[in-house]
């Protein structure tokens, strides 16, 4: 790009004026066809990380990456629906929810991320599931949902590929909790999707990226905004990010929880979610006539195996030999990588687990290897923890609090950091619900 059109942007966004959308557009296509220097857009990222954008910039930077790739098409019939997180330690609410969906009559095109920063990503996650494929074209997701209802595929260059790279350089410049950026880089993809309704599921919180319920419905009225200014019915759900959800972190352990739940089974606090997101997307669609009742229809399917069944179909149209995917059902620890060390780590006194230093955990587990410090970096599916004892839970003394997952010997400081990850509190206490509000 031309120094005097870049060095324009920037000077627009540090005055608070609005960008030239021809620019913007010019910019987008640069980006997507790998013609602008990458020291370029990091500085582009900075400066919009620092100052902020106007409106119009966020709906032409989004309409701009929308355009950039293909869009999908859909014939008429079931209603067309996606949800998006913010991210979260333990977030693993799509690998249940698209199949549960599916199971409740909808069509779930779910496009997913890689580890943005401390959270770990859906892609990764499926990943660990030996020959999961994730890279599918729009012609194959369409194929996929029109036949077993669901797909989760990684963003590729066809979809939004303009994102794609920011996505990737916002990682590793610090550049995640910009609300323009994130309203933008979500809607470009869920936009192309042909989304017919569309849930936000946006944390606040010590292990979010919006720290506060402020920021957190800052960015959610914007998102809302912008999504049904483009014609998807669309609502955000704040949700508290304090704690870790449900009780595995870490890519292949977080599938065996998920399997557990689409088995019936699993922690209340992950099927709580999946359920919260799930019921409000039926009743947006229209397939349910209310949020009460679209959760009662999750729980329904989560018990009786047809979103169990539906996530097999699913396994299997990606890529898993059927007799892999059937055993990933009937015992996911025989078919997942699993890590060569495992430590436990107890209670130092009695009482009531009052918090976990979950942003803190996530950052190690990240340095050990469950997520990426730079682009190039190979995740280690093994790595992670199952938490046997909760927020608000009592332990005594001795009780054993979690399993670490490790692939070498821990350090000593690892060690003692994983000790003094935790804290109880003598009196009992009722912990703060997932949900805060809903933004429609």
């Amino acid at each position: 790009m031309e120094t005097v059109e870049f060095e324009s942007m920037l000077n627009a966004i540090i005055n608070g004026e609005n960008q030239s959308k021809d620019i913007i557009f010019d910019f987008v296509e640069g980006i997507t066809t790998d013609s602008i220097d990458e020291g370029q857009i990091i500085k582009w990222l900075k400066t919009m990380h620092k100052f902020g954008c106007t409106n119009e910039d966020v709906v032409n930077l989004t309409t701009a990456m929308r355009t950039s790739g293909a869009t999908l098409e859909w014939s008429d019939g079931k209603p067309v629906v996606d949800k998006h997180s913010t991210g979260g330690v333990g977030d693993k609410m799509s690998i249940m929810l698209a199949p549960a969906l599916a199971a409740c009559g909808v069509r779930v095109p779910m496009l997913a991320g890689r580890s943005l920063g401390h959270t770990g990503g859906t892609i990764d996650k499926l990943e660990s599931i030996p020959h999961f494929s994730c890279n599918q074209s729009p012609e194959d997701m369409i194929r996929i949902v029109d036949e077993v209802g669901c797909c989760i595929v990684a963003q590729n260059p066809s979809i939004a590929p303009a994102d794609g790279r920011l996505y990737a350089l916002r990682d590793v410049t610090h550049t995640i909790d910009n609300i323009q950026l994130i309203t933008a880089s979500i809607l470009s993809k869920k936009s192309a999707e042909g989304l017919d309704a569309l849930v936000l599921d946006v944390k606040y919180g010590s292990a979010a990226f919006m720290k506060t319920v402020d920021d957190a419905v800052a960015l959610a009225r914007s998102m809302v905004a912008v999504g049904n200014g483009s014609g998807i019915k669309t609502i955000a759900q704040i949700t508290q990010m304090n704690a870790p959800i449900g009780s595995h972190i870490g890519n292949s352990l977080e599938i065996i929880e998920s399997i557990e739940v689409l088995h019936g089974r699993g922690h209340r606090d992950t099927i709580d979610l999946v359920v919260l997101q799930g019921g409000a997307l039926l009743h947006l669609s229209n397939i349910a006539e209310s949020q009460e009742i679209g959760e009662e229809m999750i729980r329904l399917v989560l018990k009786n195996g047809k979103a169990r069944s539906a996530f097999l179909s699913m396994c299997i149209a990606q890529g898993v030999p059927q007799n892999i995917a059937q055993l990933l059902i009937s015992d996911p620890q025989s078919v997942l990588p699993t890590s060569k060390y495992t430590t436990q780590f107890f209670a130092k006194d009695s009482g009531y687990i009052a918090l976990f230093r979950t942003l803190e955990i996530a950052e190690h587990l990240r340095r050990m290897g469950a997520g990426r410090l730079n682009l190039e970096d190979v995740i280690d599916p093994t790595i992670g923890m199952v938490i046997e004892k909760h927020i608000a839970e009592y332990v005594s003394f001795g009780d054993q609090v979690f399993t670490l997952h490790h692939s070498v010997p821990l350090t000593n400081e690892e060690h003692t950091f994983f000790s003094n990850c935790f804290e109880t509190q003598p009196e009992p206490f009722t912990n703060l619900p997932r949900l805060h509000m809903t933004i429609t």
